[in-house]
């Protein structure tokens, strides 16, 4: 898998200090994502890594007859570009531990192509108390490049302690 930086699309990710920066940005949109390009070989590596070898995804010429005219990445592998993608987006500082709690509502609406430029736009789409911290819901919603269906959307949760 390959990313690109173009010119004047990215400037580094938004900064958040603590609680305060938190609440301020519920409801809002903090930004998008690098593209990152999704390859052969990337898509056959989380094959490999996962088990699933289906046709779809490692079979270029079978592919080629079939639905979608080529291989497909896994949903599975977009979905596991969250959390890095989300970094590029915005980072949370003030926080001593930060841990993945899980996902909500995660569906893959339309296929990934081999060789689609594909980015994450996020939103900060709730924020609770918990002892000691916080959790956090993004909005995750992914883009492929001149497609308007929208490959995976999903809201990650994450919980921050002071």
């Amino acid at each position: 898998m390959s990313t690109e930086h173009l010119a004047g699309e990215t400037t580094g990710p938004l900064v958040l200090r603590g609680i305060d920066d938190l609440r301020a940005k519920v409801g809002t949109s903090l930004g998008t994502s690098r593209w990152v390009v999704i390859d052969q070989e990337s898509i056959d590596s989380f094959a490999q890594l996962t088990g699933d070898t289906l046709w779809i995804h490692v079979d270029p010429e079978r592919a080629a007859q079939g639905r979608f005219g080529a291989t497909i990445g896994h949903g599975f592998m977009t979905l596991s570009l969250a959390t890095a993608l989300l970094w590029d987006v915005a980072t949370v500082e003030g926080y001593s531990l930060v841990l993945n709690y899980g996902l909500n509502r995660v569906r893959f609406p339309a296929p990934v192509p081999v060789g689609s430029r594909l980015r994450l736009h996020a939103e900060l789409a709730a924020l609770r108390e918990l002892d000691g911290g916080v959790e956090v819901v993004y909005h995750l919603e992914y883009e492929i490049e001149g497609r308007t269906k929208p490959p995976c959307v999903a809201d990650l949760i994450f919980h921050y302690y002071e």
